[in-house]
């Protein structure tokens, strides 16, 4: 059979409709590579066969009668759980939500389907979405198929698992903290996060109704840049409500060579050190651009001090993330923060303080927020990219010890485990648009992803940007066992 595992959604999609593969052949080749070799990686853990093949099945008898669904016909996909897909639960791996079955597919599952795309299933999140690693108690743990010893990253673990070893053509996850780019990073393949707002929440949700909140977007993974592209043309755009009065309009990637791109370099900074492995690797990205005849600058930042700016969106990304906290838990947290020091910065401290925040406080802190998301307007009226890293270190060794127990050893220096959330706040924070590409292999013979950061909705920009690279550098590379 042909090897079909590492091809991009966008040339299967072009092999369906010139006949050259059937729906139902293709769909049947990833089941079998599923059920083959993810049980070690245990990345697709809601399995939706029987539905994928009745759907490439229809998708066939259309192309037969001249229908075309859209421009992902036919192809089989996979999508983090925290996704609503009909007929499934959805848990974001709370033991709770166990029983939480949806009939009724969410709209970003709605956009895939209506583009013709079908699932395979659903792939593995950490407890909440709230980790560097994907392991719950309901699905077990996620390995990195490039060494399943150690983490393939979260919160949306699972799918770039799930792309590395070629399980599934496309894929979809969520980010608030790097749980699209994270992952990207650890398992060598492409994540965009989006300008916050361009991609509707609703139907990412454990409950349905609940209002978008701070921060969080959807987004797509994929392969190579061109599939990312795609999927994100696919999932962006109003809601329903949003589609009665207004529309999107994201510009296109209208630069065509490196050589037109003013790119600063941000290899490493003191509030949080990267590993030498990843800084020199962002310094080499770019001694490549300049050879490229771009302009590059390893020096230039935006107008705002950046250790008060993370401590902002640590502020803001906790008051988020503990904004389901019952009267019980909220007082709990208010005892804690009442025997805290002003001069405690440690994420515990962080947590306790943003989960008691009034609302006037948050308006504040918002305010703090929108001068650094003018300080990179400025920014990006000289540059066009930032090219920075997602995380210091290369995919780290399991670790399910408790938060307050774990620690990340960056060359030999053991910091901080949740330090790196600075990599990703620096777009997070400031509602940018962010695109994790792969660089090739460190020397520990595992991936290095670097993030390119651009201007607000300058999506298709930042994406741009890294085709481009990969047509002068290559772009994903399989794990060679899993060819």
């Amino acid at each position: 059979m042909t090897d079909w595992a590492f091809l991009s959604a966008t040339d299967l999609a072009a092999q369906i409709k010139a006949g050259a593969i059937s729906s139902v052949a293709l769909t049947d080749y990833f089941i079998d590579r599923i059920e083959r070799l993810d049980g070690e990686i245990n990345a697709v853990v809601v399995r939706t066969f029987e539905a994928a093949r009745a759907a490439a099945v229809a998708a066939d008898a259309a192309a037969a009668e001249g229908r075309w669904l859209g421009p992902l016909h036919g192809v089989p996909m996979t999508i983090k759980e925290s996704y609503v897909l009909a007929g499934t639960v959805t848990t974001w791996g709370l033991e709770r939500f166990r029983h939480n079955q949806s009939k009724h597919d969410g709209l970003i599952v709605q956009r895939f389907k209506a583009a013709g795309a079908h699932f395979l299933g659903k792939t593995n999140v950490p407890v909440d979405l709230a980790d560097f690693q994907s392991y719950n108690p309901l699905y077990g743990a996620t390995g990195n198929p490039w060494d399943v010893t150690r983490t393939p990253g979260g919160s949306s673990g699972g799918s770039a698992a799930a792309l590395a070893a070629g399980f599934s053509a496309l894929e979809a996850g969520s980010d608030i903290g790097g749980s699209i780019r994270n992952p990207a990073h650890f398992c060598g393949v492409y994540g965009h996060k989006p300008t916050y707002g361009v991609v509707p929440m609703q139907g990412h949700e454990l409950l349905s109704g609940l209002p978008e909140g701070d921060l969080a977007v959807c987004g797509p993974l994929a392969r190579n840049a061109d599939d990312l592209s795609l999927a994100l043309s696919i999932m962006a755009g109003p809601a329903e409500r949003q589609a009665k009065g207004w529309q999107l309009a994201l510009k296109p990637a209208a630069k065509q060579a490196l050589s037109d791109f003013k790119v600063v370099v941000w290899a490493t900074d003191a509030v949080a050190p990267v590993s030498s492995a990843v800084s020199s690797r962002a310094l080499a990205i770019g001694a490549e651009l300049e050879a490229a005849g771009a302009k590059v600058s390893y020096t230039a930042r935006p107008d705002f001090d950046p250790a008060r700016a993370h401590e902002n969106y640590q502020t803001l990304l906790n008051s988020a993330m503990t904004s389901g906290m019952d009267a019980e838990g909220v007082a709990r947290m208010q005892r804690r923060a009442d025997n805290l020091t002003d001069g405690d910065q440690s994420r515990e401290a962080l947590i306790t303080r943003a989960a008691v925040l009034s609302h006037r406080d948050w308006i504040r802190a918002h305010g703090q927020r929108e001068k650094i998301r003018a300080a990179w307007d400025d920014f990006f009226d000289t540059w066009d990219i930032v090219v920075c890293p997602q995380m210091a270190t290369t995919a780290f060794v399991h670790d399910h010890q408790p938060f307050g127990q774990r620690t990340l050893a960056v060359d030999g220096v053991e910091r901080g485990y949740f330090e790196q959330l600075f990599w990703a706040g620096l777009a997070v924070n400031a509602y940018l648009p962010s695109t994790v590409f792969p660089t090739g292999l460190a020397d520990d013979g595992l991936p290095i992803g670097l993030q390119a950061l651009g201007g607000p909705f300058c999506d298709y920009e930042t994406i741009g940007f890294t085709a481009l690279l990969a047509e002068r550098l290559g772009g994903f590379q399989a794990p060679s066992h899993f060819h």
